[in-house]
C-alpha cells in the first residue's frame, strides 16, 4: 500500500516556539524583540518565497537551529552569569560589497593572535554540544567539515563565489539572523520581509550580536585563546554603519571597494545560486533588482555616515587587497594604532601562500540574466563610483 506523502511543513511561529522548547526542555528565549521578526519572516516564507518542499524541509530545520540556540545561550548564561562580564574591546570591522576582498582581508587579519575571529563552525554551531567539553569543540568541528563538504560536492559553483572553509574566519551575518532581523534574504525571495526590514529599529539585532560575540569571547578563553579585539565582517553593516559605531563604541571600519559594475551581477548570482537551493521557481532578474537596489541605498547611507563622522572609516581598494595583501594589512595597522608584530606577518605569509585564489575555479555569469547592464549600474551607483572607483 503506498503511503501518503506527508504534509508540507508550515510556518507557524507560535508551532515553532513551542517544539523548539520540547526539543530542548528550555523555556526562555531571552529578549523578545525577535518574535516579530520571526513572525514576519514565516509570513514571507509561506506568501513570498515559492519553496519548493525541500527548501520547506531546509528551512524548517535553520528555524528550530536558530529557536533552540536561542534557548541554549540564555541557559548558558543563567548557569555561568560571568559570562556577561566580559568586555568586548572595540572591534576592527570590514565592510564592503561582496567580491571585494572582504573575505580575503578578514582571513589574512584573523592569522594575527591579536585578534578574536570567528571560523565558520563557530558561526554555524555557537551553542556547545550537550556532551562536548568546552575545551575541545571537536564534535560541532567535525560536524561543520562535513557540512562544508556536502555544500561544496553539492553546488561546486558555491566555492567558486566564496570560498567556503569550515575552519576559517567567516562573517558573523549568521549570529545576527537569531534576532530575525538580518539578511534573511540570501534563502528565499522575500520582499514582504525585506520590506518590513527597512523599516525596523535594527539595534535589538546589534545588541543580541554582542551578547553572542561575549558568549563566543567566554568560550575561547576556556579554550586558552587569549586575544585584544575582534576582526568582524559582513556586507550586512553596510546598511547599519551607524549602528556598528553606536553599539562598538570605538570601533574602526574598513571599507573594501570595487567597482559596482563588476561585483553586483556576481552578487545576483550568488543569491540566485543561493534561492535555487529552495525554491525550483526563482527569477533571476529578481536578486539583480534586489541587489543593486539594495547596495545603492547602503552605499548612501555609508556616505552620509562618513561625511558626519570620518574618523573610523579606512579605504581599502580591491586590486590593492588582492595584489598586495601584506602592503595593504600594514597599512591597516598603521592607521589602526596597532602593532604588527614580525611573528603575526610571517603568519600571515604561510596563509596567503595555502590560500591562492587561483586554486578555485573563476565565478562564470552573465549580467543580463539578472537584468542588469553596466550603464544602469554606472548610473545608480554614480556617486559611489565618483566618490571611491572612478
Amino acid at each position: 500500500m503506498t503511503q501518503p506523502n506527508p504534509a508540507p511543513v508550515r510556518f507557524d511561529p507560535e508551532t515553532l516556539l513551542a517544539e523548539a522548547q520540547a526539543k530542548t526542555g528550555l523555556s526562555d528565549f531571552g529578549e523578545p524583540s525577535f518574535r516579530e521578526g520571526l513572525r514576519v519572516f514565516c509570513a514571507a516564507l509561506e506568501n513570498d518565497a515559492k519553496l519548493s518542499d525541500f527548501g520547506r524541509g531546509l528551512l524548517h530545520q535553520k528555524v528550530m537551529e536558530l529557536l533552540t540556540n536561542r534557548l541554549g545561550i540564555e541557559d548558558w548564561y543563567r548557569r555561568h552569569p560571568e559570562i556577561d562580564d566580559e568586555v568586548l574591546a572595540p572591534p576592527v570591522v570590514i565592510v564592503g560589497l561582496p567580491r571585494t576582498g572582504t573575505t580575503l582581508l578578514q582571513r589574512l587579519l584573523s592569522q594575527d593572535p591579536q585578534f578574536y575571529s570567528m571560523p565558520w563552525w563557530e558561526s554555524r554551531y555557537p551553542v556547545p554540544f550537550p556532551d562536548e567539553s568546552l575545551a575541545a569543540p571537536t564534535q560541532r568541528i567535525e560536524q561543520a567539515r562535513a557540512e562544508v563538504k556536502v555544500m561544496v560536492e553539492a553546488m561546486p559553483k558555491l566555492l567558486s563565489i566564496h570560498p567556503m572553509d569550515a575552519d576559517q574566519a567567516d562573517e558573523e551575518v549568521m549570529l545576527m539572523e537569531h534576532a530575525f532581523i538580518a539578511a534573511m534574504n540570501t534563502y528565499a525571495c522575500i520582499p514582504s520581509y525585506m520590506d518590513w526590514l527597512a523599516q525596523a529599529d535594527e539595534r535589538p539585532a546589534y545588541a543580541y550580536l554582542k551578547r553572542m560575540l561575549k558568549f563566543l569571547q567566554w568560550q575561547k578563553r576556556q579554550r586558552g585563546i587569549r586575544a585584544e579585539r575582534w576582526v568582524l565582517k559582513a556586507p550586512h553593516h553596510l546598511l547599519r554603519i551607524h549602528l556598528v559605531l553606536e553599539l562598538f563604541p570605538g570601533a574602526k571600519i574598513i571599507q573594501t571597494h570595487r567597482d559596482p559594475v563588476d561585483t553586483i551581477p556576481s552578487i545576483a548570482s550568488f543569491l540566485d545560486t543561493l534561492w535555487r537551493i529552495y525554491s525550483n521557481d526563482v527569477d533571476p532578474t529578481a536578486a539583480g533588482r534586489e541587489w543593486s537596489a539594495l547596495m545603492a541605498r547602503a552605499f548612501r547611507h555609508v556616505m552620509t555616515v562618513r561625511d558626519e563622522n570620518p574618523a573610523p572609516f579606512f579605504d581599502v581598494d580591491f586590486l590593492d587587497t588582492v595584489k598586495k595583501p601584506l602592503d595593504t594589512a600594514r597599512a591597516i595597522y598603521a592607521w589602526a594604532g596597532l602593532t604588527l608584530t614580525p611573528e603575526a606577518e610571517a603568519a600571515m605569509r604561510r596563509w596567503l601562500d595555502a590560500n591562492v585564489r587561483d586554486a578555485r575555479a573563476a565565478h562564470e555569469y552573465d549580467t543580463s540574466q539578472f537584468g542588469l547592464t553596466p550603464e544602469q549600474l554606472r548610473q545608480q551607483f554614480a556617486e559611489y563610483r565618483q566618490r571611491h572607483i572612478v
